[in-house]
């Protein structure tokens, strides 16, 4: 029972982690966009974490973990709305003594608001407020428990050898691809393409932005060593010390890539270089060498620079450069599980496999609500409410009231 105790907190600390990660990308999202839109960029972080957790209460829970039969497909089941707990749920017979059940809904809720998170900073500056809050309430409340439940509720691909430790893939990329088919039924925000050319829309703080990026960083220590589901001391000081090495490898590598590339020694670069490195190294943090961590990083920090400058090629306008950290960045750390893996039942194809079963149902998921939100009800806020922000008209509210700025 001791033991128990010991990996209960552990647990719930990393569960507080992964809980103030939502201030980090509330901050770095703010700092990436416009004055003008920042009460609506932070309504959407406090209503996609509330709304989020009492979701996974209700039925996202028991959609992620269902406790498929044995003559299931393990593709969809549902163990009913709310979560009454197991006879063992407080023993050390729950979840091999790591957590008590409280404990297990409560960090795994934690995840499931972040998938929205993602898709919140690449929608930045031009969709209602209304739609997306309709979208958060279906992406979150169904699609990302169902998806979860394909590996960490012990579906399909888990039973076929796909490996996901803490969410490359089954967070970040489910947050990504739908980032993605956001952006493009969106359109650009006014004034990012002239004449087929991006043109920067410079953030309001990149204080602030950076202050994000770091609080992500410290929260990224719950949320891969709390993926280790216990305190087990070896494993979470080996994964605290992969998901660091690779953080550092890769807004290094970002930021000297980007020095070479364009002559400057742009900070906001180096910022999702950063997070790319902690997005790559979430597949498999567990099952890494500090040396296969700072390549997977580097590697990442690489893909940052040149899928940023992708995105602008093909006219997607991503504010927070979303879709390059946690979509590109996401696939490469899942498919480096099949490269760099201590494990020797981690194969490539599996991982493969895995990326291209989550990426069909999340784009098909995601243009469905997005298509049908834009067809009924309208996505996009008019001309007037953009240029003059969506603080005034969707809240009427000013989030600075005595530094305002004239800006369009």
């Amino acid at each position: 029972m001791e033991l128990l105790t010991i990996n209960n907190v552990w647990m719930m600390i990393c569960t507080a982690l992964v809980f103030f990660m939502h201030t980090g990308f509330a901050f770095l999202e703010i700092g990436l966009t416009r004055q003008k839109n920042t009460i609506n960029i932070l309504f959407k972080n406090i209503f996609i974490i509330t709304v989020g957790l009492l979701l996974y209460y209700i039925v996202g829970f028991n959609l992620m973990y269902p406790g498929f039969a044995e003559d299931s497909a393990g593709i969809f089941e549902f163990a009913g709305f709310g979560i009454a707990p197991p006879e063992n749920g407080m023993t050390p017979e729950y979840a091999d003594g790591g957590y008590t059940w409280w404990t297990d809904f409560l960090f795994q809720g934690m995840f499931a608001a972040t998938a929205a998170t993602i898709v919140s900073g690449a929608v930045a500056e031009r969709m209602k407020i209304g739609p997306f809050m309709i979208f958060t309430v279906i992406y979150v409340g169904f699609v990302y428990p169902i998806a979860g439940s394909w590996k960490w509720g012990g579906g399909f691909l888990d039973q076929l050898g796909f490996y996901d430790f803490a969410g490359s893939t089954l967070v970040h990329s489910v947050g990504g691809w739908a980032a993605l088919v956001a952006v493009w039924l969106l359109g650009s925000r006014i004034g990012k393409f002239k004449n087929g050319k991006p043109q920067a829309i410079p953030g309001h703080s990149i204080p602030l932005a950076t202050a994000g990026v770091l609080i992500l960083w410290l929260g990224w220590f719950g949320f891969n060593g709390g993926s280790v589901l216990s305190a087990d001391p070896e494993l979470t000081s080996l994964t605290l010390v992969t998901t660091c090495l690779a953080a550092a490898a890769g807004g290094v590598v970002a930021a000297a890539v980007s020095f070479f590339k364009y002559k400057n020694l742009d900070l906001t670069m180096f910022l999702n270089g950063i997070l790319g490195g902690l997005v790559g190294i979430t597949a498999g943090a567990d099952v890494m060498t500090p040396e296969s961590a700072i390549i997977i990083g580097a590697i990442a920090g690489t893909l940052i620079v040149f899928a940023v400058s992708f995105v602008d090629a093909i006219k997607l306008d991503d504010p927070v450069g979303a879709i390059a950290v946690h979509l590109i960045c996401g696939i490469w750390g899942t498919l480096a599980v099949g490269i760099f893996s201590t494990n020797p039942e981690h194969t490539f194809m599996a991982q493969l496999i895995g990326v291209a079963c989550y990426a069909g149902f999340c784009l098909v998921s995601a243009f469905l609500i997005i298509y049908t939100l834009k067809k009924t009800v309208g996505i996009r806020v008019s001309e007037k409410e953009e240029l003059e922000g969506l603080d005034a008209h969707e809240h009427g509210m000013d989030a600075y009231p005595d530094f305002r700025l004239n800006e369009h």
